[in-house]
């Protein structure tokens, strides 16, 4: 039978997001904080459904077009919105960095060609946040550093040009894991010198993950409607399964990294993130160069589970509180038809071995190119020494031993790296692969996260999650779904497929949500003690 493209699946996801109810509001949260003891949200004060005529933490970019099209909306007055909840929200967890001075132009200028009937496809008028690592020529983009704070970069990344020229509006930028996790031994999820710590939404004193980290808090908070992140390993679905949100680290090399800054070419990639699996496969269509447009009148019905095989790997070293949650999953998959059997992909302590000091020699060899083309240190030891000048970089962590490691490795030209390089892509891919084939599956399953850790700038992340090196590593995608939650924090299912299977992916991720329907506004606790407490669910 011949694969789904991806503007098939789209279409489908059109249909069910027009019609299928719509998860917990964040009035409803709000109210079950009073019920519960929790406290008001800061968010409570920001959102105003009722002026806008729709619910900025449920609402859809399918029905948000629906409402643009017969003018009961516009850009600008939706555009507005977010740059209020901004202001009203951000202060409280420090994820958006700065917000573009001409987002209302560009929401203006998208009213207009909806006046006009000459819209540009899905993401036309539609708010976007950016990770401070994807360069924009009008905006700062630091990589979270002060060493790159000054002039923008010339050109945008090649993603900004395609979102730009799809009509999405340029927000602003999101703060992130300076230099994207990869400077200190132990680095803080969320911090950078430009825009100091994001907080987790839904426990304030718990860390957001990975290097993504704002574009996953700002989500989780309804500041855009979606954000980009970037991944080597984790950086988007750990997020995305931390705040609660979907995250989808596409196959390497179908969303250009031009104009990103890098750890490594030959794992790297930016990838979209929403509340939903229909704006991240609609934000994933723009990137990757599918931009989609249609009736959604006329669109079939979102795919379903029933017949579908599901690998779940377990994890047990996250806890058996996450644990309890996969096994929830793992029943509900069931009792929608799939068929789920618990699987161990192999080669996982080889691929650990071998991918950090893989990483260190790329990093040297990609940072030194990406900082030729802009204003500040030159390479790599020119910004070692930049960091050990500035004590504003050594406010949450002092230490940039990966860096210093990375001056010292091997370059890629080496034998011994290329072997290595070699060897780590083959068994990553193999693992995946040999599992598939073996049980006969559609996609694997795994916990994408544990439960958020409290921030801790003097112990550092502790974030040895092991779910996602296999897809990072092969260059294989992989999409994490909100699952449920131990207590007030989200806990994701990570669902990984073959290489280039982005739009299966997509389209069991969007069964899978459907099912789990596990998405709940955050709280803003200020601890986790501070609320009512809940059991795993």
């Amino acid at each position: 039978m011949r694969k789904p493209s991806l503007a098939t699946l789209v279409a489908a996801l059109v249909a069910g997001s027009l019609c299928a109810g719509a998860p917990q509001s964040r009035a409803e949260a709000a109210e079950a904080a009073d019920a519960g003891g929790g406290i008001p949200s800061p968010a409570s004060a920001a959102a105003s459904p009722a002026q806008l005529g729709v619910d900025l933490d449920t609402v859809t970019i399918p029905e948000l077009q629906a409402r643009m099209a017969n003018g009961s909306l516009t850009s600008s007055a939706l555009t507005t919105a977010y740059l209020r909840r901004i202001k009203a929200i951000d202060p409280t967890i420090h994820a958006v960095l700065r917000t573009d001075p001409t987002a209302l132009r560009q929401a203006a200028a998208s009213d207009a060609r909806h006046r006009r009937g000459h819209t540009r496809g899905p993401l036309d008028g539609i708010p976007v946040l950016l990770k401070d690592n994807v360069n924009t020529r009008d905006l700062p983009t630091t990589a979270g550093s002060l060493a790159l704070a000054g002039s923008p970069p010339d050109t945008d990344a090649a993603l900004v040009t395609r979102l730009r020229h799809a009509g999405a509006v340029i927000l602003g930028k999101t703060n992130l894991s300076e230099w994207a996790n990869f400077r200190a031994a132990k680095p803080t999820s969320g911090w950078s010198a430009v825009g100091g710590q994001t907080s987790n939404p839904y426990v304030l004193d718990r860390n957001p993950c990975g290097s993504s980290a704002g574009s996953g808090a700002a989500l989780a908070a309804s500041l855009a409607q979606v954000a980009i992140g970037t991944e080597t390993d984790g950086s988007i679905v750990c997020p995305a399964g931390m705040n609660g949100v979907v995250g989808h680290k596409p196959s390497l090399g179908l969303v250009s990294q031009s104009g990103v800054v890098p750890i490594s070419a030959e794992q790297d990639t930016a990838g979209p993130m929403a509340r939903n699996v229909i704006d991240t496969a609609l934000t994933f269509s723009v990137l990757s160069g599918t931009a989609l447009r249609g009736d959604p009148a006329a669109l079939p019905e979102t795919p379903g589970l029933r017949g579908k095989r599901i690998g779940l790997w377990r994890l047990p070293s996250l806890g058996p509180e996450v644990d309890a949650v996969m096994t929830r999953t793992a029943q509900r998959l069931r009792a929608a038809g799939a068929e789920v059997v618990e699987v161990t992909p192999p080669y996982q302590d080889r691929l650990a071995e071998l991918e950090f000091p893989a990483l260190l020699s790329e990093f040297h060899r990609d940072i030194d190119a990406y900082l030729a083309t802009r204003e500040g240190p030159h390479d790599l030891a020119e910004l070692i020494e930049f960091n050990r000048a500035h004590p504003a970089e050594q406010t949450c962590f002092a230490g940039q031993e990966l860096f210093e490691q990375a001056l010292a490795a091997p370059p890629t030209t080496d034998p011994e790296y290329r072997a290595m390089r070699a060897e780590l892509k083959d068994l990553a891919r193999r693992s995946l692969d040999e599992t598939m084939a073996t049980h006969h599956l559609d996609a694997i399953a795994s916990p994408t996260n544990p439960p958020a850790w409290t921030t801790d700038c003097a112990r550092g992340d502790n974030d040895v999650i092991p779910s996602s090196t296999p897809a990072a590593v092969a260059g294989y995608p992989s999409l994490s779904v909100p699952a449920g939650f131990v207590d007030e924090l989200p806990v994701g299912v990570l669902l990984m497929a073959g290489d280039h299977e982005d739009t299966e992916l997509l389209s069991l991720g969007a069964a899978v949500e459907r099912r789990l329907h596990a998405w709940r506004a955050p709280r803003y606790l200020p601890s986790a003690g501070t609320g009512a407490s809940r059991r795993t669910e």
